[in-house]
C-alpha cells in the first residue's frame, strides 16, 4: 500500500511577507510646525527642492511664523482711522503744530541729556607726586558747585578737593520744563485737530483757548531761551580748563605746572539753544494761524459793497420791451420795420364776414389796371 502524501498546508497557514507583525509600514515624517495648511504661504516663499525631512530655507520660516495683530486691535486702529480727519496736516495750523511738537523733542532731549568732560593735569616739582590726568566730568542740571575732583597739594601724598563755581540749574531746569509742557500740550492739540475738529469749533472757544495758551508759550519760549543762553555761557566759563587752574592753589606756585589737555565738548548744549530759538519762531508764526481761527478778525475785514438785484419784469412782454437793442413800444402794431398798410388792399374795411370789400360783388374781378 503506496503511503499517502501529506496534503499541502492551506493558504491561512501561511505566513505571507506582507504581514503587519513582520513587517511594519515605514513611521512617515511629521509636518513641519511651518507648514500649516490653514496659514497661506507669503509671497516668494516656495517648498521647491525641499522634503517633509528638510524645511524650507530660514527666511521662509521666519516668514510664516511672523506675529500677527489680532482682529479686534485691526478694528479699533480702522475705526480710530476713520474717525480722524487727517487733513489738518494739509493746513498751515496743523502743520506747524506738528512742527513745534518735532522741535521740541530736540530742545529738551539735547539739553537734559547732556553730559561733559575736561581734562587737566598737575605736574609737581617732585614728579611722584604729579597726576598727569586729571579728569572732570559734569552734567544736566549744571550744579557745579557740588562737581569737585582731587588734585595732588605736591606736598607728600596729599590731595586737596578742588570744586567748580557756579549754580546754572535755574535757567537749564526752566528751559526743559518749557521744552516738556510744549511737547505734551501741542501732543494734546494734536488729538483734538484730529479726533475732535467739531468740539473745538464749537461756540468758538477751542480756537480762543488755543490763542490764549500759544501766546503764554511764546512768550515762554522767549524767555527761557534767552535765560539759557546765558546760562550756557556761564557754564563755559566755569568749566574752562584755564579758569580752573587759575582757582587751584597748587597751580599758584612756580615751580608746579598746570595744563590744560582737553577742553569739554559743547556741541551738544549750543545745539538745544539753536533748538529753543527755533521753537519760539515756530510758535510766533503759529500765533497767527490760531488768530485767524478765532473769528476776530471778522470785524475788520473789508468785503466789496453787495450789488442790488433788479427786480424781475412782471410778464414777458415787458421784458421784451426792456431788451437792449429793441425800441420802447406801446403795442405790437407801433414796432419800427415794415408795416404793411392792408386798409389799401380791401381787407380791413369789413362790417361783417359776408360784407367784405372786394369779396362782396358778385363780378369777376380785373387786374388789367394794376399790370
Amino acid at each position: 500500500m503506496a503511503p499517502r502524501l501529506a496534503s499541502p498546508a492551506s493558504t491561512s497557514d501561511v505566513i505571507t511577507p506582507s504581514s503587519s507583525r513582520l513587517f511594519p509600514p515605514p513611521p512617515t515624517a511629521a509636518p513641519p510646525p511651518f507648514a500649516s495648511p490653514s496659514r497661506p504661504r507669503p509671497r516668494g516663499c516656495s517648498r521647491a527642492g525641499s522634503s517633509p525631512l528638510r524645511p524650507p530655507r530660514l527666511s521662509c520660516a521666519l516668514l510664516l511664523r511672523r506675529p500677527r495683530f489680532p482682529p479686534a486691535k485691526m478694528e479699533v486702529v480702522n475705526q480710530l482711522v476713520a474717525i480722524g480727519q487727517f487733513r489738518v496736516f494739509k493746513e498751515p495750523l496743523g502743520f506747524v503744530k506738528l512742527l513745534e511738537w518735532f522741535f521740541s523733542i530736540f530742545a529738551f532731549a539735547t539739553c537734559g541729556s547732556y553730559s561733559g568732560e575736561f581734562r587737566l593735569s598737575v605736574e609737581c616739582a617732585n614728579k611722584s607726586e604729579s597726576d598727569l590726568s586729571i579728569d572732570v566730568e559734569f552734567s544736566y542740571p549744571f550744579r557745579l558747585h557740588q562737581v569737585y575732583f582731587d588734585a595732588p597739594a605736591c606736598k607728600g601724598r596729599e590731595t586737596e578737593k578742588v570744586f567748580l563755581v557756579g549754580d546754572y540749574s535755574s535757567s537749564a531746569e526752566f528751559f526743559v520744563t518749557i521744552a516738556v509742557f510744549a511737547f505734551l500740550y501741542t501732543l494734546a492739540a494734536m488729538v483734538i485737530y484730529i479726533f475732535m475738529q467739531d468740539k473745538y469749533r464749537e461756540n468758538n472757544k477751542g480756537p480762543m483757548i488755543d490763542f490764549i495758551v500759544t501766546a503764554v508759550f511764546t512768550f515762554m519760549w522767549l524767555v527761557s531761551s534767552c535765560a539759557w543762553a546765558k546760562g550756557l555761557s556761564d557754564v563755559k566759563m566755569a568749566t574752562d580748563p584755564d579758569k580752573v587752574i587759575e582757582g587751584m592753589k597748587v597751580c599758584e606756585e612756580k615751580a608746579n605746572t598746570c595744563k590744560e589737555i582737553r577742553e569739554p565738548i559743547t556741541s551738544g548744549l549750543n545745539t538745544s539753544v539753536v533748538f529753543g530759538f527755533l521753537n519760539l519762531v515756530l510758535w510766533l508764526g503759529n500765533l497767527w494761524f490760531v488768530f485767524k481761527e478765532t473769528g476776530w478778525t471778522a470785524p475788520f475785514m473789508k468785503y466789496p459793497p453787495a450789488q442790488e438785484k433788479q427786480p424781475a419784469p412782471e410778464t414777458y412782454g415787458d421784458a421784451y420791451n426792456q431788451a437792449p437793442g429793441y425800441g420802447q413800444q406801446d403795442t405790437y402794431g407801433q414796432q419800427g420795420g415794415y408795416q404793411p398798410d392792408y386798409s389799401q388792399q380791401g381787407y380791413a374795411q369789413q362790417g361783417e364776414y359776408g360784407q367784405q370789400a372786394g369779396y362782396g360783388q358778385g363780378g369777376p374781378t380785373s387786374f388789367s389796371n394794376q399790370m
